[in-house]
């Protein structure tokens, strides 16, 4: 399974930098009270800081805008999962546990300001491209509707379109049955590709502390935009 990044997205956001991280023969379960006890302080601190700050003061999501302007967006531009995350916490609605790999995915995404998420390997056909979507590509989602993707990041399969940084297909959904795991982070492209790959790595060894398995990973930047996974049996 080959995952290519579109030249197209390289014109527009010469820096872009995306991290990969493959898991294999993980177990997804209820989450431990140590990642629970941890995701809700960590909402807690952020709520707090959010009373004096507004979304667009965390260096983070100010790029993600920025990116989303440079992609060609429509102004105001889709909010990211991470925009839609910080925004509940701003409301004092906290985010509650799911399984261990998503809580995982939040907690990343929230701790390092990206974008990030999760697919179950074994869904996807065939090879994987991120590429700017059309008013025509789309898919159904996470949220209960189908969403359209013009000038957004967009990632396809050999079979359709199945994710984003703004929501994730119902298709590819990761749950407590999944072994094999795609993980995406779409990391600020001010980061250093030394910063990007510790970043990468300090995401892989967390989850596998908890879920088990092995993982595998890659930062795909304009110099290596094309990563082959290797699925173990």
């Amino acid at each position: 399974m080959q995952l290519t990044i579109h030249p197209s997205i390289f014109t527009k956001i010469p820096d872009f930098k995306l991290g990969m991280i493959y898991y294999n023969k993980t177990t997804v379960s209820a989450s431990p009270q140590m990642l629970k006890g941890r995701l809700q302080l960590f909402q807690e601190q952020l709520y707090f800081e959010l009373l004096d700050k507004n979304i667009s003061d965390f260096p983070g999501l100010e790029e993600w805008q920025s990116i989303c302007r440079k992609l060609g967006a429509a102004h105001p531009v889709t909010p990211s999962a991470l925009e839609i995350l910080m925004n509940q916490i701003k409301s004092h609605k906290y985010i509650s546990s799911f399984h261990s790999a998503e809580d995982l995915n939040v907690f990343f995404s929230l701790q390092y300001e990206i974008p990030a998420s999760i697919y179950d390997a074994d869904k996807i056909t065939g090879n994987i491209k991120l590429s700017i979507g059309t008013a025509e590509d789309g898919y159904e989602g996470l949220n209960s509707q189908f969403n359209t993707f013009p000038s957004q990041l967009l990632l396809s399969d050999d079979y359709s379109a199945f994710g984003s940084p703004h929501t994730d297909s119902i298709r590819t959904a990761v749950t407590e049955e999944s072994e094999n795991i795609l993980q995406l982070l779409f990391i600020r492209p001010s980061l250093n590709a030394g910063e990007a790959f510790q970043l990468t790595n300090a995401c892989g060894k967390m989850f596998t502390s908890i879920n088990g398995g092995d993982f595998s990973s890659a930062i795909l930047t304009a110099e290596r935009p094309a990563f082959t996974i290797k699925k173990e049996v």
